[in-house]
């Protein structure tokens, strides 16, 4: 039976996690800005191990109260597998003990499998950003989760 583990950024993990980046995202990050996660004090950054293969990857900014998501990704391969519910399950918690109260992240409007996923943790739509993504013109869809303090994660 394979063994899902959570590991914070390091160097090591930046090869998997471009080729992960590039392979999912119309704006990948580029090298530096992973590179500049390794160290910040500004939320965090979790990779998702499964056995010894790295799946995923996810970060959160924490600023007072507010946790921002600011990117989660898993490999193609591993997708519906519950590994991006587990992840967001996780930087939330995370989010929490650091003192965030409430959540937000966009997404792009397109992405009906995220969009399902964020509310079935308890996020809402809240906005549109018109043309928000430059690669290609989409909308972004912005939702929030509230009450982050007495939120349950998601089985």
């Amino acid at each position: 039976m394979a063994i899902l583990r959570f590991e914070p950024i390091t160097e090591r993990h930046l090869p998997a996690i471009l080729e992960i980046e590039n392979a999912t995202h119309g704006l990948p990050w580029s090298e530096r800005a992973f590179r500049n996660e390794i160290d910040s004090k500004h939320g965090v950054f979790l990779t998702v191990m499964l056995d010894h293969e790295l799946v995923g990857y996810g970060s959160v900014w924490v600023a007072i109260d507010e946790a921002h998501i600011t990117t989660i990704a898993v490999k193609e391969s591993h997708r519906r597998e519950g590994i991006g519910r587990k992840l967001m399950n996780r930087l939330l918690t995370d989010a929490r003990e650091r003192g965030a109260t409430c959540s937000t992240l966009e997404v792009r409007a397109g992405n009906t499998a995220a969009i399902l996923l964020y509310e079935k943790l308890g996020y809402q739509r809240v906005s549109v950003r018109k043309g928000y993504y430059p690669d290609n013109r989409e909308d972004a869809v912005v939702m929030w989760l509230y009450e982050l303090e007495t939120w349950v994660p998601t089985p």
